[in-house]
């Protein structure tokens, strides 16, 4: 039986690859935080997960944890995934996004030593990387120029990943672009929107408030990108973009959320403020995934309005079952 070790394994991204992994077979470990607020809910849907109290900012959890399981693959999806909140505390973005993975490579290269077997590290590398790219789309040669904290942050660990592939380790680094689903926090703006118009469909909101609507971004399926962690591991070490290849702008993400509640004239309900904008956001992000598609057999699986409409009919489930409290 595989064993794997999940950072993060209680995020949106990390549930599924945890479902993913189980269901092939494997055994499955994830470190998770004392303060963890999904930690129960997540016990209650995987009670064959074992979970492991750590830290990724104390090397002696993390090392207690790699050294403790003694997995095949370590998938590191743990970290802070905010880029407004990575400019209100870069540091701590460093030490978690970029420090932190420094150690977790470490341990794996000592562990591959110890047992003289392969060990599979994967990084949940971030399109943030590429910044205001002038390349469109983005692949995996394209430069690196972070134009935010979060960004920077996850540069530094996508680098350590490439330094230590070249010492000998089986590192990957999987490039995500945006990736949703019904678990995305609301913290972000695409569930913001999905929570929005379902509450506004149900009569309970008449407005949604957004920042810019131009802004474009390459926006999946998040279980497809899990899949892509999970042959990742399995597949030649390398960087791989993973993407849809296309590009959509917030206006059309709020068009089709309004759409699949029958909404098509949605001007009248969205506002904008400026303190929703952000002068560093990359205006323009899509990735060319034809490396992942070549290397990996990767394909993603559900189209941009598929994906819409099924966050929407998630929100809407969820306030009709508030309603009927």
């Amino acid at each position: 039986m595989k064993t794997a070790l999940i950072t993060g394994i209680t995020g949106q991204t990390g549930g599924y690859l945890c479902e993913q992994l189980v269901d092939a077979g494997w055994e499955v470990h994830g470190l998770v935080r004392d303060a963890d607020d999904l930690e129960s809910d997540f016990r209650g849907r995987f009670p064959g997960v074992t979970l492991h109290s750590g830290d990724l900012t104390s090397e002696a959890s993390l090392r207690n944890a790699v050294m403790g399981v003694r997995p095949g693959a370590i998938f590191n999806l743990g970290g802070l995934s905010s880029v407004s909140s990575s400019w209100k505390a870069p540091v701590l973005t460093g030490q978690v996004n970029g420090m932190a993975v420094g150690m977790l490579l470490e341990l794996a290269a000592e562990l591959r030593r110890e047992t003289g077997e392969r060990l599979s590290f994967v990084q949940a590398s971030s399109a943030e990387i590429f910044g205001v790219a002038s390349q469109v789309p983005q692949n995996e040669d394209t430069p690196v120029r972070p134009v935010n904290p979060y960004g920077a942050s996850k540069a530094y660990a996508h680098h350590l990943v490439g330094v230590y592939r070249r010492a000998g380790l089986s590192a990957s680094s999987c490039i995500l672009y945006n990736h949703e689903s019904p678990r995305r926090p609301e913290s972000f703006v695409t569930r913001k929107i999905t929570r929005g118009v379902a509450r506004i469909s149900a009569g309970l909101d008449s407005t949604l408030t957004l920042g810019s609507l131009d802004v474009k971004r390459d926006w999946g399926w998040a279980p497809d990108y899990a899949r892509a962690l999970a042959l990742a591991a399995e597949a030649e070490a390398g960087d791989y973009v993973i993407a849809t290849g296309t590009a959509h702008t917030v206006r059309d993400f709020v068009s089709a959320a309004f759409g699949a509640v029958g909404i098509t004239d949605w001007e009248p309900f969205v506002e904008q403020d400026p303190a929703f904008m952000r002068a560093q956001d990359a205006p323009n992000q899509v990735g060319d995934a034809s490396r992942a598609r070549e290397v990996l057999g990767w394909e993603p699986s559900v189209e941009f309005d598929e994906l819409v409409r099924r966050m929407v009919d998630h929100d809407l489930e969820l306030v009709r079952a508030a309603s009927s409290n």
